[in-house]
């Protein structure tokens, strides 16, 4: 057993010395054996769970959530600290630095900002000075490629009409997804192979980006969006499956369309 003196309520400094200890010789054979590839997945489920008690509402949840997505900073922080490479407490400075830069209308000379709006952009210029942007293209491609796709489209396009580019209107973009759509179908009428230039996976995905366009022009996320419809389509599909008389494969595709446009009202 290690020599470790158990408390009643744990600080920031407890638990780097927990996640110490079990990394150590003599610590769990689990904890030592992984990387940052390994336990990749169990951050972005950690993140997943925490967004969902907060979407809930739920302050317990939260609280343990939050907790779990702090031991997956502490565990990669402690991987790269035996790597002589940083602290968990380079960490902390390093987000408190960035705080403190980008907000230069709070803790520097800069005039205080007006309301959110100027507090933004004033965060935006001190990143791209910080970030050492030269292009507009800098920023775009900066935009992470782990993204969920639908939310990396939305902040591609978004750094994108910061740099100027952007339709007049949102008709403009309308007429685009319009424009999208037919070569989708005429994609899917050719029956050619699905990653052939121009086939069925590239007009989908640029149908895909239009869609994306428009959320963002009309202020709308479309994660959220598309969350909002998964949850309209479960609540309507219970209502059909609890209202089938006999196995959904044995109706027509009519009576199909029916028992749906009945669970729509």
């Amino acid at each position: 057993m290690v020599n470790f003196q158990r408390k009643e309520r744990y600080d920031w400094e407890d638990l780097l010395t927990i996640m110490r200890i079990l990394r150590a010789p003599g610590g769990c054979p689990w904890d030592r054996e992984q990387t940052h590839q390994s336990i990749r997945r169990n951050f972005l489920e950690e993140t997943y769970e925490a967004l969902d008690a907060i979407d809930r509402d739920s302050a317990p949840d939260m609280q343990e959530e939050l907790g779990d997505v702090l031991l997956q900073v502490v565990f990669h922080a402690a991987m790269e600290e035996e790597r002589g490479r940083f602290t968990p407490d380079d960490v902390v400075d390093g987000v408190a630095q960035k705080l403190v830069f980008r907000h230069a209308h709070v803790f520097g000379s800069a005039q205080a900002a007006a309301d959110s709006a100027e507090a933004l952009e004033d965060w935006e210029a001190q990143k791209k000075q910080e970030k050492g942007y030269n292009s507009p293209a800098d920023a775009v491609e900066a935009v992470p490629h782990t993204l969920p796709a639908l939310w990396r489209a939305e902040k591609i396009v978004s750094r994108s009409v910061k740099a100027g580019f952007n339709w007049s209107s949102v008709t403009g973009a309308l007429e685009k997804l319009d424009e999208e759509c037919g070569e989708l179908r005429q994609a899917v009428e050719t029956g050619g192979a699905v990653d052939a230039p121009h086939g069925v996976r590239e007009e989908l995905g640029d149908a895909l980006f239009a869609l994306c366009k428009i959320a963002q022009m009309s202020g709308v996320d479309p994660e959220d969006a598309l969350h909002r419809a998964c949850d309209k389509y479960q609540s309507r599909f219970r209502t059909v499956a609890d209202t089938a008389d006999k196995p959904l494969s044995d109706y027509t595709e009519a009576e199909l369309v029916a028992l749906w446009e009945q669970a729509k009202k």
